[in-house]
């Protein structure tokens, strides 16, 4: 056994074909495995793996590999001499699932794909003694959660790894929304037509123009709420449009709107106007109504551009009370209050409606409840996330911002898509997963396959609570008991192929390829080229992300945010086989079509891939500087 681990080891190094793996990743180790790679295991807890306790066969495996042939796997093994190089961590790296529970649809479909595993019986053992016989080499290839736990010095000669430095511009939400700001200096596109609009709450101007589009919406929300009146119903918390209609919880309407508290969120002293304690019959302002149609009307008229030739004063610079309106507003909006419209007004805001329809992409998203959701700058998984319908909680939270040093803010706040399509009346995502192999020139790939994440409630926005509303898997296993519909399933998730089937049970089987792949495409090709300057590039990397998705009811996609390391931890029978799969594509993509660039690449297709820009020479070059200098008279 030790001679033939000796010779797969020095086959590996030939061929450079050493690996390491950090995190829980079997599907990774199992399929490089198989394609003759050795690993090279990463310690534990600060240790080297041969140190742990508690396995003595191990051990024995060790002290028979150093009596038996040290001195000629050194002579092998480290033709150069000189001290290991160590791959630094401080936590618990590879937790290999066990192998009697993996699916076995997925392992004999990859036996086939990738060829059996070499030396299967007593693997474990065999690999650890060639992980003992190549501590000294420099792993070709490293898989990794973070890299900040791997020493520095080693990875510059790692050849390829498989994430990239500095992402922040890209993979936090505050840089995301700053990246996306500056997107018309790369590209004539309008990231409102893709990315819910979003401000950075700590930074002064940002937060007054948030607050200028926090009022402008709720004028607008007012006249939507006119208009439903002149069908004579109470105005309150209803179901968007083209959503299934289904009995919300019994319960008040909430005043806050809060989804979730952060930790520590308590309310500040300062003084906020004080929500109305007024009954639905109580009578509002005659002007309140003329008042959103003027600030709609000279919003229209900055929108249009007419205040280059005259001076047209700023919306919300006019002589409207914005406290008072709000407050009467919230009572319309939140507490069913009735409006009186007239039926020269109502003709006045349906027209006005469906011109600011033609200049704002995102009035279909809006609804009228004039939502807004804040979230932490740079945590995942739906941490500290909170939803708010009144600008005195949202204010509140940016306070806490004040004493965060510049440039990283806390908090982002960004406009919630109140008209999303559901399925079975309950809010969903996607998890869409791309692959840059390189950022200069740009080169990314797409892949074909993704999966939708279900909520545990049904999508009420009179109820903004987290079941109902975050659709992230670690939010909704909180959830495991709660089921919005028996038609959506218990796991809550669905592969893309079950939500195609589901659109063409609707007539809009055509509205996959027509019009979400091309959205979600154009979205990430943009996110990637307003930030591809402010990203760590290495050659011979690349990088694995998941990009979230909502979906509108016109079917069109709004990202959301791009993630990089998703998780590849199956929480159902959908992800662990899509999860295995992409793992499976990405090793083909930058490992197998290396050697061989007509192979298979399983699911992925080239999304975009940059012209190369011929590099100035200046080496040789004599360059000088001609004529007189200028002196003084």
């Amino acid at each position: 056994r030790l001679k033939k681990a000796r010779l797969r080891v020095e086959k590996a190094i030939k061929e450079k074909k050493i690996f390491a793996v950090q995190g829980p990743y079997p599907v990774i180790r199992r399929l490089l495995r198989a394609r003759g790679w050795v690993e090279r295991k990463l310690p534990r807890n600060g240790r080297r793996l041969k140190q742990q306790p508690g396995d003595q066969k191990k051990q024995q495996l060790e002290k028979r590999a150093s009596r038996g042939g040290a001195e000629q796997g050194q002579a092998v093994l480290n033709p150069r001499g000189g001290a290991q190089p160590y791959l630094g961590t401080t936590e618990p790296l590879h937790h290999p699932w066990p192998r009697a529970k993996e699916n076995k649809g997925e392992r004999e479909d990859e036996d086939k794909k990738e060829g059996k595993e070499p030396c299967s019986e007593d693997s474990e053992d065999i690999h650890d003694l060639m992980s003992f016989l190549v501590q000294d080499q420099v792993p070709n290839f490293l898989w990794a959660i973070r890299l900040s736990n791997i020493d520095q010095e080693l990875l510059l000669r790692i050849e390829v790894v498989n994430r990239y430095p500095r992402l922040y511009a890209l993979c936090t939400k505050e840089g995301l929304c700053q990246s996306l700001q500056n997107l018309p200096w790369f590209e004539q596109v309008d990231f409102n037509t893709f990315f819910p609009r979003c401000y950075r709450l700590g930074f002064v101007d940002e937060e007054e123009a948030f607050i200028e589009d926090f009022r402008l919406t709720a004028a607008r929300s007012l006249l939507k709420l006119a208009l439903q009146k002149v069908r004579d119903r109470p105005v309150g918390t209803e179901q968007p449009p083209g959503s299934d209609k289904v009995p919300a919880p019994k319960g008040p309407a909430p005043q806050g709107g809060s989804v979730l508290r952060p930790q520590g969120w308590r309310r500040s002293h300062v003084c906020h106007p004080t929500p109305s304690t007024a009954g639905p019959h109580c009578s509002l302002n005659p002007q309140l109504v003329e008042e959103a149609l003027e600030a709609c009307e000279q919003h229209l008229g900055v929108l249009e551009h007419q205040d280059i030739d005259r001076k047209t004063p700023s919306p919300c610079r006019t002589c409207i009370d914005w406290d008072r309106f709000l407050q009467e507003y919230y009572r319309v909006a939140h507490e069913g209050t009735r409006l009186v419209l007239s039926s020269e007004q109502q003709e006045r805001c349906q027209c006005l409606l469906q011109r600011l329809e033609k200049k704002l992409p995102q009035l279909g998203i809006e609804g009228n409840l004039n939502v807004w959701i804040v979230k932490p700058s740079a945590k995942s998984r739906g941490r500290g996330i909170v939803c708010a319908t009144r600008l005195e909680e949202v204010l509140e939270l940016a306070q806490s911002c004040t004493g965060c040093p510049a440039p990283v803010c806390e908090w982002v706040v960004q406009k919630y898509v109140e008209r999303p399509l559901t399925i079975f009346n309950t809010k969903f995502d996607i998890r869409q997963w791309f692959v840059v192999t390189d950022w200069k020139p740009l080169t990314v790939w797409f892949y074909q396959d993704c999966y939708l994440r279900f909520c545990s409630q049904p999508f009420s926005l009179g109820h903004l609570e987290p079941a109902g509303h975050l659709c992230n898997v670690s939010i909704q296993k909180r959830y495991k008991t709660s089921q919005p519909d028996p038609r959506v399933p218990p796991d809550k998730i669905w592969s893309n192929k079950q939500f195609q089937a589901h659109l063409a049970q609707l007539g809009r089987a055509d509205a996959w390829q027509r019009v979400m792949v091309p959205g979600m495409k154009a979205a990430i090709l943009s996110a990637l080229r307003c930030t591809r300057d402010k990203v760590g590039s290495r050659k011979g990397s690349f990088e694995l992300f998941g990009a979230d998705f909502l979906i509108g009811e016109d079917f069109q996609p709004w990202l959301l945010e791009i993630n990089s390391c998703p998780t590849m931890s199956p929480s159902s029978a959908v992800t662990r086989q899509l999860c295995a799969n992409v793992q499976r594509d990405t090793l083909r993509l930058v490992l197998d079509r290396k050697e061989n660039p007509t192979c298979s690449i399983g699911a992925f297709e080239l999304l975009y891939r940059e012209a190369a820009v011929a590099s100035c020479l200046t080496v040789g070059l004599k360059l000088m500087v001609t004529g007189c200098s200028l002196k003084k008279p």
